[in-house]
Formats: C-alpha cells, sequence, structure tokens
C-alpha cells in the first residue's frame, strides 16, 4: 500500500505538516547518523590505533629487554672467565706455576661452567679452531668457514646472535653468543646459549614496570602470558594459568594463540568486578619466548563519547522539532484561508450556475494569482458551457448517423462467405467476420486487440512483409496466392486482396484484408495433375510394354522375310533393309517417348530420372550437364517427385532454346528444415517476370504451388538463369503433400 495514500484526503496543513515534519526527520536523523558514524569511526580508529602502536612498542621492548638482559648474562660470564685467565696468566709470569699449567686450570674452569641447560663456554684461537670445548670431538676443529666465526675473528670483543647445528642435531638452532679475547694466549673465549633458553636467563623485572604504567581509558591495560595459559605480566593475575583456573574459561585465550596476531573482541571480568564488559584486545605473538603481549581497552569506555553525542543529537532534534511545528502551522495557514475562502465562493458558483462575477483580489502572491484565473477560467466557462451544449446536439445527430453506417456495412462484412479481417496502422486486430472465425478458427473476442503474427506460417513471411509495406504506402495489395494458418494447425490456401482504409483527412487509419479459401480449387486442381500423369504414365506403359514388343515381333518378320525372299528377287532384299531400319527408329522414338511420358516409373526414383534427364541431354544437345545431390531425400511421394522431374526438364529446355547454355547443373539438398531443388546454367538469360511470354514459367510456378513449394525464378546476362524451388521437409516424405 502507498503510504501517500494515507495522507492524500488530509487537508493541506496537515499534507504540509507532515511532508515537511517527515523531510526535516529524514534529513536529521541521515545527519546524525552520518556525524555519529563519522565521531564513532574516528574514536574506535584512535583507540584501536592506540592498542595497536602499544602492543607493536610492548613487543619491541620486550624483545629488547630480553637481548639486553642475555646480552648482560653472557658478557658477564665471559668477563669473568677472562679475569680468571688473566689471573692465571699472571701467575705463570711470576714463575709461580708454568705456562702449561695455567692454561690446563684455565680450561678446567671454564669447561665446568654451564649456561642454562646446554648453553656453555668453549675456546677457539684467533684463527677459527675449536681448542677447548665440552665435547673433546670438537677440538682441533676448524670452524673458520662458518660466518659467526668469521665475524669472531674480525671483532674479537662482543655479542653475536647465529645458528649453530651440532653433531647428531636434525637441523641448526638459533644461538647467542659474547666472546672476549686473551691475546697472550691467542684464545677466543666464548659464551653461548641456545634462544629456547633465553627466558631462563630473562629478568622480567627490567620490564614490568614499563608495561603495567601502560593504561588505555580508565581501566584498559596491557599484559603478557605464554603458549601455555601463564600469566606473566598482569596487573592482577600474574602467576595464574588461565586454562587451569576454574574463574576462566578459556576460550578466548586459546583463540588467540591460534590467531597468534591480530585483534579480538571477547566479555570479561576481572577479579572483583561484577559483571561482565565487552572488550577489545589487540595481539602480537614472539616465537622465540613463546610470548603473547596484548594491550586491552573495555569497548563502553572506548565508546562513552559517542553516548554523550547521542543524547546531544536527540536533544537538539527534539528541540528543533518543537520550534518548527508552529512555524509550519503558521505558514500553511497563509495558503490554506485564502484558497478556503475561493473554494467557498467556487461551489456558490456551481449551485447558482455559471455567471460572470468575479472574485476580488486581496493580494499579489500566487493566491492572489489564483484568484485572477479563476475569474477568467469562469468567465470562459460560461461562454464554453454554452456553446457545449449546442456542440452536444450536434454531436448526438452525427453520432445516430454514424451508428446507423456502422451497422450498415457491418450487417455487409458479416453476410460477406469469405474471410475478413480489419488491423490498425501497428497491426492490431480491430475486426473480423463469422466467415474467418468459420474457415481459420479464430475467434473476435480472442484475437480483438492482439497481432495475428501466428497465422502466418514462416514460410510465406517475406511475401506477407512486402504486402504489409505496400499497405503502410497506402497502396492497394493486388490478388495473391499463399497460405494461411487457422488455429488447430492446418495450412489453408488462399488468396488475398487487402486495401488501406483512411479518416475524412484522407490519413491512413489501417487495413482491410480479404481472404479467398481456395482449398478445394487447389485440391480439384492436383488432382487433375494426379488423373493427368496417371494417364501419362498408362500411356507410357502402353508403349513399352505393347508398341515396343509389336515392332520388336515386325522387326523380326523382316528379317525372316529378306532372308526368304532374298534368293529370288535381290531388290526385296534392300526393300526388307529399308523397313528394318525404319522399324529400328519407330523403337528408339517410342523407347524415347515412353521415357519422357514415365521416366520415374522406369528409373525407379528423382535420382535415377533426373540422371537420365541428364544423360539425353548431354546425348542430343551436346552440352555439359550435371546433377549433384543428397540421395533420398524424396521418399514415398510420387507428385512430388513428378512435379521435381518435370520443373527440372521445363528448366533445362528453358536454359538450352533461350539461353543458349553450354553448362547446367541440377542441385539439391537439406538445411534447417527446408528442402532446396536449384537449375542453374550460365546462358545468356530469361526474363523471369511473372507476365513474361512463353508458358515455360508458369508451369513451373503451377507446379512448384501443387506440391506446396516456392518457386523463384533469378537472371543475368552475365550469371546466367537460376530456378530455385524450396519446400519444407516434411513434404518430402508426405504422399499427400
Amino acid at each position: 500500500m502507498n503510504p501517500f495514500d494515507l495522507i492524500k484526503n488530509f487537508p493541506i496543513r496537515y499534507k504540509l505538516l507532515f511532508i515537511y515534519s517527515s523531510c526535516f526527520m529524514v534529513i536529521m536523523s541521515l545527519s546524525s547518523l552520518i556525524i555519529y558514524s563519522i565521531v564513532k569511526q574516528n574514536v574506535e580508529a584512535n583507540i584501536e590505533s592506540e592498542l595497536k602502536n602499544s602492543t607493536s612498542a610492548i613487543h619491541n621492548t620486550i624483545k629488547t629487554a630480553v637481548s639486553v638482559s642475555i646480552k648482560n648474562r653472557l658478557r658477564g660470564v665471559a668477563e669473568k672467565n677472562y679475569e680468571i685467565i688473566q689471573h692465571l696468566y699472571g701467575l705463570s709470569e711470576q714463575g709461580r706455576i708454568s705456562g702449561r699449567e695455567a692454561m690446563d686450570t684455565a680450561a678446567d674452569i671454564i669447561l665446568s661452567q654451564s649456561i642454562g641447560t646446554s648453553g656453555y663456554i668453549c675456546i677457539l684461537d684467533g684463527q677459527g679452531s675449536i681448542v677447548k670445548h665440552p665435547k673433546k670431538s670438537l677440538e682441533g676443529l676448524d670452524i673458520s668457514d662458518h660466518r659467526f666465526v668469521q665475524e669472531m675473528i674480525a671483532i674479537k670483543n662482543g655479542y653475536i646472535e647465529y645458528e649453530w647445528q651440532n653433531p647428531g642435531d636434525d637441523r641448526p638452532r638459533p644461538k647467542a653468543l659474547y666472546l672476549n679475547y686473551f691475546k697472550p694466549w691467542n684464545w677466543m673465549i666464548t659464551v653461548s646459549s641456545y634462544r629456547k633458553e633465553f627466558l631462563k636467563l630473562v629478568h622480567i623485572d627490567d620490564f614490568k614496570e614499563g608495561i603495567l604504567n601502560l593504561k588505555f581509558g580508565k581501566t584498559g591495560y596491557s599484559y603478557v602470558m605464554d603458549t601455555k595459559g601463564n600469566v606473566i605480566i598482569h596487573p592482577e593475575l600474574t602467576g595464574v594459568n588461565v586454562f587451569s583456573d576454574k574463574r576462566f574459561s578459556g576460550q578466548f585465550f586459546r583463540d588467540m594463540l591460534e590467531k597468534k596476531n591480530g585483534k579480538l573482541e571477547y566479555a570479561w571480568k576481572n577479579p572483583g568486578e561484577v559483571r561482565y564488559r565487552d572488550k577489545l584486545v589487540f595481539f602480537n605473538y614472539i616465537p622465540e619466548y613463546e610470548w603473547i603481549v596484548a594491550s586491552s581497552s573495555y569497548l563502553d569506555e572506548i565508546r562513552s563519547p559517542l553516548y554523550t553525542i547521542r543524547q546531544i543529537i536527540i536533544l537538539v532534534c527534539m528541540a528543533a522539532l518543537v520550534i518548527f511545528i508552529p512555524v509550519t502551522v503558521f505558514l500553511s495557514d497563509t495558503i490554506t484561508k485564502p484558497l478556503h475562502s475561493l473554494m467557498t465562493r467556487f461551489k456558490q458558483d456551481i449551485a447558482g450556475g455559471f455567471t460572470n462575477r468575479g472574485v476580488e483580489m486581496e493580494s499579489s502572491d500566487e493566491v492572489g494569482q489564483l484568484t485572477f484565473y479563476y475569474n477568467s477560467f469562469m468567465d470562459r466557462l460560461a461562454t464554453y458551457d454554452r456553446e457545449l451544449l449546442t456542440e452536444i446536439k450536434e454531436r448526438r445527430q452525427v453520432q445516430a448517423a454514424l451508428t446507423e453506417s456502422e451497422e450498415k456495412y457491418r450487417s455487409v462484412m458479416e453476410s460477406v462467405p469469405d474471410p475478413i479481417v480489419v488491423y490498425d496502422m501497428s497491426g492490431v486486430v480491430t475486426y473480423m467476420n463469422p466467415a474467418f472465425t468459420k474457415v481459420f478458427g479464430y475467434t473476435l473476442e480472442d484475437s480483438l486487440g492482439s497481432k495475428m503474427d501466428h497465422f502466418v506460417p514462416k514460410a510465406h513471411w517475406k511475401e506477407t512483409m512486402e504486402g504489409i509495406s505496400s499497405i503502410l504506402k497506402g497502396e492497394i495489395i493486388p490478388r495473391l496466392e499463399t497460405k494461411r494458418k487457422a488455429k488447430d494447425g492446418r495450412l489453408v490456401d488462399v488468396t488475398t486482396r487487402g486495401s488501406v482504409y483512411r479518416d475524412k483527412n484522407g490519413n491512413p487509419l489501417g487495413s482491410v484484408i480479404i481472404h479467398r479459401d481456395v482449398s478445394e480449387v487447389k485440391r480439384l486442381e492436383k488432382a487433375i495433375m494426379e488423373t493427368g500423369e496417371r494417364e501419362r504414365q498408362a500411356i507410357g506403359n502402353d508403349l513399352h510394354d505393347d508398341l515396343c514388343p509389336h515392332l520388336i515381333g515386325i522387326e523380326g518378320l523382316v528379317k525372316v522375310l529378306k532372308r526368304k525372299a532374298g534368293d529370288q528377287r535381290p531388290e526385296a532384299e534392300d526393300l526388307s533393309d529399308r523397313i528394318s531400319d525404319l522399324i529400328k527408329e519407330a523403337i528408339s522414338k517410342t523407347r524415347r517417348l515412353a521415357r519422357g511420358l514415365c521416366p520415374v516409373y522406369f528409373n525407379h526414383g528423382i535420382e535415377a530420372a533426373l540422371d537420365d534427364l541428364v544423360t539425353n541431354t548431354r546425348m542430343i544437345h551436346q552440352v555439359d550437364c550435371r546433377f549433384e545431390g543428397e540421395k533420398g531425400l524424396v521418399r514415398d511421394n510420387h507428385m512430388v517427385t513428378l512435379n521435381l522431374y518435370h520443373i527440372a526438364g521445363e528448366a533445362v529446355r528453358n536454359a538450352i532454346r533461350h539461353g543458349n547454355a553450354d553448362v547446367i547443373l541440377i542441385s539439391m539438398g537439406l538445411k534447417d528444415g527446408q528442402f532446396s531443388f536449384c537449375i542453374q546454367d550460365n546462358g545468356s538469360g530469361i526474363d523471369p517476370a511473372p507476365g513474361a511470354k512463353g508458358m515455360g514459367l508458369r508451369i513451373m510456378n503451377y507446379r512448384a504451388k501443387i506440391i506446396g513449394g516456392s518457386l523463384i525464378v533469378s537472371s543475368d546476362k552475365k550469371k546466367g538463369t537460376r530456378v530455385k524451388l524450396t519446400l519444407p521437409e516434411g513434404a518430402l516424405t508426405d504422399s499427400e503433400a
């Protein structure tokens, strides 16, 4: 239902109030929504950016702090051992112990130490060979080809991170070392540890306070936990395992461990809090320590400025609406009151009849102009009222005469036995008489107001479109033989005539098409043709089966007579030879006449008949005549076969007699449900016009229509003549075609 239908009967003041108020509310709502959305996006983007940056900063801080802590730890161990070596070297210099004893003692002290679980201290010489190592098998091994060893040789003192694969390890493992170089012995003291044990060397207190001091909103904070659920740094939960503690579901932390990096929203309640609140967290994963650092803040704290903005927007809208409604009512009164006065006067004029009395104009605004137009309108309306009464009287008289005329012409058209249909200029049916319904089955009720495209078979659309084009030009359609499709699907043979009917100014209004059912005439013509063909076959059979054997018998008797009379009278032998030659010539002519009268009967099919036609043409007229075509297209349809043969024969004779052709090609084929039969020559051409002299073209066209085909003859002095017959595929096997 259209919502405006509810207010269309309201007074104008209420319509204006409703429309203006609705527009105002829509504009304010959209404006408020846009402002709120922009502010919300900015607030959330700022806090998300702050959380994300803080998380990244904590991530970098922890990595830096851990690296510094490890470096300091390894450095302290390295420097301590350097002092021990330096002390033992001093004793050897004083002569209190030998140099070898000092070196062995230093090596024993160094190798007895461990760094974490698998970290250790080893000694390399200045060229990169292992001097002392916890694994004796590695001592003496030259590892100077490793990049980190080359870096050690280059710097002599300092911190290095690298990867190392001990014998028996599956792959290299990340490692860090600190080295001091003792020049007198050419020793590089290296203190190293695998990265997976770095956490054991880290002092969390070095950076714990810095992380806990970060705040977001009122209660937002940062924290650190490992992948096993242990909380490492947290304002309240340090040391708690969130997976085993029953106070927490742990699902949120499992989602964090699965994603490793990113952001999540979740419900959280710290110990001591009354209810769960939605929270936003950004987190990063430190793979080398298997830690997750996170920064979080409660969504209600993030969005608290939005709640204030929303309340302000609501108050502003309400205040504006309170001011807007009285202003709208006042403005609508300035419009509606003069209109009410004008409507009252209009009712009085209608009730009292049209007069020339006017309404006084009180202003020059739109309402005043409307008053002016009202006065002019009422003045002209009184004049039109008088003229209209006179015109109505005249029109009634004309309408009565027109109705009488229409009834007369309708009775004439309905009594006509031929089908009649009337179209407008767009091809829509406006009338059809009862004879049309009787012949074709279409009723006026079914067809009125619609087009009759289905009434014309596809094969006859071209000629129909030419007729329509002639009608649109205002020409009369001459008598035309064609087919139309009845409602039950039957094809009806008809002749059509048509003309345009016009209005009183000579402009075309539509067309009147008259059809005449010639199906019975066609049937009789077909029967006559079939009777003629049967008589031709009978005569041909008699000539071939009766006269030819009779003549052959006479020829034999003449030979016997020659043999008997030859001994008595020599001139009788010559006379017998002449009689025998004449009889042979008669036999040959009789056979050719029989083949001409009934070629298909003798040759079993159209292909054989056409082959015989081609052979005779070559032999008798000495021209290049050929036949090309698909085999077996025409089956079980003697009428189609006979007429195709006679059309081909007539076209060949015309090509030789009138076109002087020396090359003739007969072809036939089937494509897209249409059978085509074509005779093409290279002669000088003939006149293909329907009214041209000679019966050949007329007979060919007649034979084509008898079998339901369409014949097109085209001729050119340079390209010769082309005779083409088209048939629906169904006509080839339909014995009734």
